[in-house]
């Protein structure tokens, strides 16, 4: 199961370790990518697949109550470890509460459990894109800023998020021949978000690595992956949701995890460590992942 599990997802592996060694070979515009991906493609497969998602508003609900479930767990165990160990918790929370569920996270279900799947991760990923520019700022600034309500405010994906729900929802019709086209723009946004992962993590400078950073890593997979079971538990979840919810609770460190606390001056190699360390190793954890998933 497992190898079965990592063939499934070895296109994925190459297209991120291609995106790796492009970073090292030529100059690639790590900006520039992260902008059309989040701009441009990323926005046209949220709508396309949330105003074609069979989801029923029940299933949203659930998935919804699941996400938050697993985000306050996590984050009572970071913010647990952070006082213990005295770590900085404003950057070593964020890391561990924020899975990489869009770059990596997306691809990943497309790959293996097709639409239903990735329109499932989609969803999941939207609502954590949500408090990663709520509470996220909230951990590190101590409260809301004007510039992170702004800067989500200005997102386009957010956007393609409230009009994919609003035209699913009430009915909305669409021109099939848009929806076609935001759905062939789509599927460039998995492969592209794998690539740009991969290019990434060539940028980040190599630190040593502390012991909180190994910590870091087993509370965002290990513990992760624990509170996703008592979240499917709890919520009675089951069939490919129930896989998705597993999964994805244990995913790798989000690249964002890393990027906000750099962007607002909160510099520390914690969390990028974190995040580059926790995805290498999620070629044996991924796969893990769905075996266990499959045998609960």
């Amino acid at each position: 199961m497992v190898i079965k599990s990592f063939l499934i997802l070895l296109p994925l592996f190459i297209l991120i370790f291609s995106g790796l060694i492009m970073g090292h070979l030529v100059s690639l515009s790590e900006e520039t990518l992260l902008r059309l991906l989040a701009d441009f493609f990323m926005p046209c497969l949220v709508f396309a697949s949330l105003y074609l998602s069979p989801i029923s508003p029940l299933e949203m609900l659930t998935l919804t109550g699941s996400v938050v479930c697993v985000l306050i767990l996590t984050l009572a165990s970071a913010i647990l470890y952070s006082r213990i160990h005295t770590v900085d918790g404003r950057t070593f929370i964020l890391p561990v509460i924020f899975m990489n569920s869009g770059f990596l996270g997306i691809p990943l279900m497309q790959l293996w459990g097709g639409a239903e799947a990735m329109n499932i991760i989609i969803i999941y990923d939207q609502i954590q894109t949500f408090f990663i520019f709520t509470l996220g700022y909230f951990i590190l600034e101590g409260g809301l800023s004007s510039s992170g309500f702004k800067a989500a405010v200005k997102s386009p994906i957010l956007w393609a998020v409230i009009s994919g729900f609003l035209f699913n929802i009430a009915g909305i019709p669409v021109p099939e021949s848009l929806i076609k086209t935001f759905s062939f723009a789509g599927k460039a946004a998995p492969p592209l978000a794998a690539f740009t992962l991969g290019l990434s993590l060539s940028n980040r400078r190599r630190t040593k690595v502390s012991v909180h950073v190994f910590s870091g890593i087993i509370l965002r997979v290990a513990a992760g992956f624990l509170f996703g079971f008592l979240t499917v538990k709890l919520f009675s979840v089951t069939g490919i949701m129930k896989t998705v919810i597993l999964v994805t609770s244990a995913l790798p460190a989000a690249v964002f995890s890393y990027v906000l606390p750099a962007r607002l001056g909160h510099e520390s190699s914690t969390p990028r460590e974190i995040v580059i360390l926790s995805t290498v190793l999620g070629v044996f954890t991924i796969p893990l992942s769905f075996y266990l998933a499959q045998m609960i």
